[in-house]
């Protein structure tokens, strides 16, 4: 018989950096197990930002699963800005090349309703375009 699902929550972390607090017991699990296997799975990640799903069951056992960081983190690393441009449209906070959109997209291939990496690519193009971010040798 399966375990009955008590919640399922989404969570970011950074990558070997979850601790206890109040996200993590909203979910009604056991709080330092979780934090020891996240850190454990994600160690070789660096810094970036994990998100996770994590499947709460009644008895207070979880399962999770570790996403791609976040599109948004990654232009930002690549094209080395703080932050994204409050207005898109007249202010640009930065730029990217072609080959750096087809590594981000690639890289978040698994998490994206893409195709292939063409399509993949103009999903990451769109999410640069709203944060003011030019990929150069891309048609708008």
């Amino acid at each position: 018989m399966s375990k009955k699902v008590a919640k399922v929550c989404k969570l970011q972390f950074p990558a070997g950096g979850a601790k206890p607090g109040p996200a993590l017991a909203s979910a009604g699990i056991n709080m330092p197990q979780f934090c020891t296997a996240f850190n454990d799975a994600t160690k070789e990640r660096g810094g970036d930002i994990v998100p996770v799903i994590i499947t709460a069951y009644e008895d207070k056992s979880f399962d999770f699963v570790l996403k791609t960081t976040p599109a948004a983190a990654l232009l930002k690393k690549a094209a080395k800005v703080a932050k994204a441009s409050g207005s898109p449209k007249a202010v640009k906070a930065g730029k990217i090349t072609l080959e750096q959109c087809r590594e981000i997209a690639e890289y978040k291939m698994p998490d994206l309703n893409a195709n292939d990496v063409e399509s993949a690519m103009r999903i990451i193009a769109g999410t640069a375009r709203n944060m003011g971010i030019v990929v150069e040798g891309m048609e708008d």
